[in-house]
């Protein structure tokens, strides 16, 4: 059982915070305790620039690169705004003998990537069980948005039969789609790792959504689900139009360029634009090519910012380590 006690105490020593929830390989059930192995948290703030001003001044030593000295809290948060997807992050803080990594973001950037997956870099997070530490805003509820468009983008992926442990795979495999560094600085028994690990956490997750799908007869569950029975889905285009409809709108309007788009008015008499379905292999390969570019653009522009944000030591550190445990996964 993770001890969200000692987690929040992180918060004692910020300033305060809209939302907060951390996770982290190190928190998986029977994982050996490593001084090594960060917690990672992600920080919703109304103002990051004030954040980073009073952070500053209580915390300076969390901030080691050059961007903090030279242009403070102003600096920090363009360089997370304009380079990165909207997050700063501070790692290799040590906190009661523990390592942490948190990143900051702009509350309201967090909810439109949640809603919109402007980045699908914190919504694809959110779509694997996190610890929710602080939530003023009540941005668990929000991401019930996130999380049944995840459901729905995977299923989209999946053949008409698969296993329970293969949906909640696919779906945390959404945000590494393209993802630059899996090529060479990721486990590559991660999305395994995190699913085998969190196999409850994801039933919880997810089961109204399944549940609805079901009752909509887009799926059907074996009467004993045993992790390794089928779950049959239907696959004609009927059910691709309706997976398709609850994809964000980011996705749909780029899946709109490639397919095409169709307007017509929904019953409260507002014109929609939906995207045109002749093939459910057609719209799947779409979306995958889109979220795979939407993935790689941000895993480029987080890294970049990230180089500028924790300097060049922490970063080559930081990928070291993610190198060395991706090596020992390849072997």
């Amino acid at each position: 059982m993770v001890n969200k006690a000692e987690l929040a105490s992180l918060l004692n020593a910020l300033p305060p915070v809209e939302f907060c929830c951390a996770y982290g390989s190190s928190l998986l059930p029977n994982k050996k305790p490593d001084k090594e192995t960060m917690v990672d948290y992600i920080i919703g703030v109304a103002d990051p620039v004030h954040w980073h001003a009073e952070n500053l001044k209580m915390n300076e030593d969390h901030y080691v690169s050059l961007i903090a000295q030279i242009g403070g809290a102003k600096l920090i948060t363009d360089v997370a705004d304009q380079i990165g997807v909207g997050v700063h992050f501070n790692p290799f803080v040590n906190w009661n003998d523990t390592m942490v990594k948190y990143g900051v973001v702009r509350l309201h950037d967090l909810v439109q990537d949640i809603l919109n997956w402007d980045h699908l870099y914190l919504s694809g997070r959110l779509q694997k069980p996190v610890h929710i530490i602080s939530d003023n805003l009540d941005v668990e509820n929000v991401n019930s948005v996130n999380l049944r468009a995840a459901v729905s983008a995977a299923l989209l992926l999946l053949p008409s039969e698969f296993t329970e442990e293969d949906l909640y795979a696919k779906i945390c495999s959404l945000s590494y789609m393209g993802d630059l560094r899996m090529l060479f600085a990721e486990d590559r028994n991660k999305v395994k790792t995190i699913v085998q690990g969190q196999l409850g956490l994801f039933q919880t997750m997810y089961k109204p959504f399944l549940d609805d799908y079901t009752s909509k007869g887009l799926l059907t569950f074996p009467i004993s689900v045993d992790f390794q029975g089928k779950i049959t889905q239907v696959d004609d285009l009927s059910a691709t139009r309706s997976l398709v409809s609850s994809l964000p709108s980011t996705v749909r309007s780029h899946m709109g360029m490639t397919l095409g788009e169709k307007r017509q008015l929904n019953k409260f008499g507002r014109v929609i634009r939906e995207v045109v379905i002749d093939s459910r292999q057609e719209t799947t390969e779409c979306m995958r090519k889109t979220l795979r570019r939407m993935v790689m653009v941000s895993s480029a522009r987080q890294a970049v910012s990230g180089l500028f944000a924790t300097g060049g030591m922490n970063a080559a550190r930081y990928l070291t380590k993610k190198m060395v445990k991706a090596w020992k996964s390849w072997r």
